[in-house]
């Protein structure tokens, strides 16, 4: 992207901006950790490590751990442009080039007063969700906190319009934002994506569909698609200005997804929108979905239920020994070492690449630094899932497919957007305790899939699931 047109890498080198982001983020909590990154020659394979680090250093220690959030976003809004400025600068100080009317729908339908659960074919109910989230919770794939939050919904339908909430979903179109829930619960949202008109249209029929009311900016008061939407990394300004004339609490939910640079320049742009939106609109709350595909602190409790899971059955150590001795030791490796606690759920998956790792990490960052500050922070770890995104890397589609050989869940996309809005809504309505470190924060109701319970080191085993899935995807 040019860097007039509007978000944008200060070179051509994203290798070169990401290592000075994570170097500065941890320049004070661990200073050897910030030259190992600026003196790092192989990025692109070796950039696992360096966000492993910017987890461990933050460990024990909560002031390092808010360190890392803060420095790492500083570092990254005076490093990012936007136009011909800093990407702090960008929404106060850029003239509008563009400003936005509002499209408003209201749904047809009376709102859902009750939780439901779409799985495997089913929508499930009262009994029948409960039920459920306990064989999760046995089979290691949520956590026991994520069972009481959810149940916590069951019990309080009432929460589920956010009466008095608007609800910003950036990248309203995408599979896994709660867009569609919300608007079957009867919420207001304002719906952000791309001035397409298959993305439009599709964001216009869930509102016409649903129970909610759903403003979209537009460029004149139009009924054409085309003329309806917003590029947030193009439109900053314009979009900060629009959100501005909302009454009412904003909650800003980022869901968008890119491919390659344009993930970390969309998560930048939405990050530079929640920093204005606090400072402009202080009861402003915050929300993301955190991808289990990265670094976590990960409870004892999870960890033991991973140990069980290693030392059971003499067969499955039988084999295990002869599979790492013909990989040299590189295929099923421990997932933690014996009693950790915390333990560290390493799930950063190469295929996806240091851009995404960054996107996501900046959304981290924000979730921990807003928190700190008095912040209503939503922030949960989201199940692996069948998103088209997903499923068109072909290696990636088949380590999901033979994942369930190793106590992993990967969940269809209705089921997951569902549950995750669930978790939005308790932690906008529940009175959640704050905890004692950030990492707790981020393992608190976590729907990691079963990747923190697995017994092997998730990507000692992703090849081999892979392996085990190709036949899944021929059929």
């Amino acid at each position: 992207m040019n860097a007039a047109e509007g978000v944008s890498f200060p070179t051509d080198s994203t290798s070169s901006a990401a290592r000075t982001i994570l170097a500065d983020a941890l320049r004070k909590a661990d200073p050897v950790g910030a030259r190992a990154v600026e003196h790092e020659t192989a990025w692109r394979r070796e950039y696992l490590t360096h966000f492993r680090r910017a987890v461990e250093a933050g460990i024990g220690d909560p002031g390092a751990a808010h360190s890392i959030a803060d420095d790492g976003l500083a570092s990254m809004r005076h490093l990012m442009r936007f136009r011909d400025v800093p990407l702090s600068d960008a929404i106060d100080t850029s003239a509008l080039q563009q400003v936005f009317h509002t499209t408003s729908t209201s749904g047809t339908q009376e709102p859902e007063t009750e939780l439901t659960l779409p799985y495997r074919g089913e929508r499930l109910r009262g009994r029948q969700v409960v039920d459920q989230l306990a064989d999760w919770h046995d089979r290691g794939v949520i956590t026991a906190s994520c069972v009481e939050a959810v149940t916590r919904v069951l019990d309080h339908p009432e929460w589920l319009r956010l009466d008095g909430d608007v609800v910003v979903v950036l990248g309203a179109g995408a599979e896994m934002g709660p867009y569609r829930a919300l608007q079957r619960w009867g919420a207001e949202v304002a719906a952000i994506d791309l001035p397409d008109a298959g993305v439009q249209g599709r964001v216009r029929d869930v509102a016409a569909s649903g129970a909610g009311t759903v403003h979209v900016p537009s460029r004149i008061v139009t009924d054409a698609d085309s003329d309806i939407g917003a590029d947030l990394v193009r439109e900053l300004p314009a979009v900060a200005h629009w959100l501005g004339s909302f009454q009412g609490r904003l909650v800003l939910g980022n869901y968008c997804y890119a491919d390659g640079r344009q993930h970390v320049q969309v998560s930048a742009a939405a990050d530079a929108l929640a920093a204005h939106l606090l400072d402009h609109r202080p009861d402003t709350a915050l929300a993301y979905l955190a991808t289990p595909t990265d670094v976590f602190a990960v409870p004892h409790e999870e960890v033991d239920v991973s140990e069980v899971a290693y030392s059971k059955g003499r067969a499955g150590r039988t084999l295990r020994s002869a599979v790492r001795m013909a990989s040299r030791g590189r295929l099923l490796q421990r997932n933690y070492p014996p009693g950790a606690d915390p333990g560290l759920c390493d799930a950063l998956v190469p295929q996806q690449g240091p851009n995404y790792a960054l996107a996501k990490r900046l959304q981290r960052w924000r979730a921990t630094s807003a928190r700190h500050s008095g912040t209503t922070v939503s922030m949960n770890v989201a199940p692996s899932t069948r998103t088209r995104s997903v499923l068109k890397n072909r290696a990636l589609a088949a380590a999901y497919a033979g994942a369930h050989r190793f106590g992993v869940e990967v969940f269809d996309p209705a089921t997951s957007n569902t549950l995750m809005a669930a978790l939005l809504v308790h932690d906008l309505r529940a009175d959640v305790p704050a905890q004692a470190e950030p990492w707790q924060d981020e393992a608190h109701a976590a729907a990691h899939g079963g990747l923190w319970t697995t017994a092997y080191h998730p990507r000692s085993a992703l090849g081999l699931a892979a392996v085990l899935g190709l036949g899944s995807l021929r059929g």
